[in-house]
């Protein structure tokens, strides 16, 4: 399933540059960024279970916040990209 990931994080103290740090790495680790702060994950119902609990471990919920959007198997209906960065497609192949 392809989840879109947005996050906000209060960075107004060295704690908060801090948490967007870790919850961009984790982003990072398991998804592609299309826009600071968003980014698309396709993922295993295991992955996200575990990449969910993760992310909402490292933010603070008092100052921070996280948005899911659950796009499904059938996401590629789902997008449209406008704009300068060229989109990608997340299940061709990965060119290293």
């Amino acid at each position: 399933m392809l989840v879109l990931i947005t996050y906000d994080v209060n960075t107004q103290t060295k704690d908060g540059s801090r948490r967007l740090r870790k919850v961009a790495k984790a982003c990072e680790n398991v998804g592609q960024r299309v826009q600071n702060s968003v980014f698309e994950c396709l993922l295993e119902p295991a992955q996200w279970v575990e990449l969910k609990d993760k992310l909402l471990n490292l933010a603070d919920m008092e100052k921070d916040s996280l948005r899911f959007y659950y796009l499904g198997k059938n996401w590629q209906r789902r997008i449209e990209h406008f704009g300068s960065k060229p989109s990608y497609d997340p299940e061709g192949p990965l060119i290293v």
